[in-house]
């Protein structure tokens, strides 16, 4: 069995970053989806081992715009979103889904927190931490033996 924080969207809200300091440390992997791809630096060397990012419309870096990885034999598509009009539907992150073999998609972008189910295919967003929303989220996620839970927290440790 292993666990996953998945965030996207801090934009620079280290503060509330920090307040995740415990449930980062103790989840096996962390993924960051993008619009605040450094901001993780924050927990050092320890954190960033077990931390996969993809970079978002706002940073500007030489990062990925998405990856593939596979954890416990469910697979994985980590993106921003944005390339994929995330913000207007998932269409688009499903047909990508279909198209890598993957079991799961997580987005950001929207700043919304959901999961939705199309067809054997979770797509999930765990929304923002940004210091500038009312509803900040992350996902928690578990993974074991080729199935999966995810759980969207919401101001739980803020």
């Amino acid at each position: 069995m292993k666990t996953a924080i998945v965030l996207s969207d801090t934009h620079g809200n280290k503060k509330d970053l920090y307040k995740l300091e415990g449930v980062i440390g103790e989840a096996d992997h962390v993924f960051h989806l993008g619009d605040g791809y450094y901001d993780l630096n924050v927990f050092g060397n320890d954190v960033l081992k077990k931390t996969t990012r993809v970079k978002g419309n706002c940073d500007a870096v030489n990062g990925d715009i998405d990856r593939l990885i596979e954890i416990e034999g469910v697979k994985i598509y980590l993106t921003h979103g944005d390339l994929y009009g995330a913000k207007r539907g998932v269409d688009k992150l499903y047909y990508k889904a279909k198209e890598v073999g993957a079991d799961v998609v997580f987005y950001g972008h929207s700043h919304v927190a959901k999961i939705d189910e199309y067809d054997g295919v979770t797509i999930a967003n765990p929304g923002t931490i940004t210091r500038y929303s009312t509803k900040k989220t992350f996902i928690y996620a578990v993974f074991h033996e080729g199935k999966f839970t995810l759980k969207i927290n919401e101001n739980t440790l803020f």
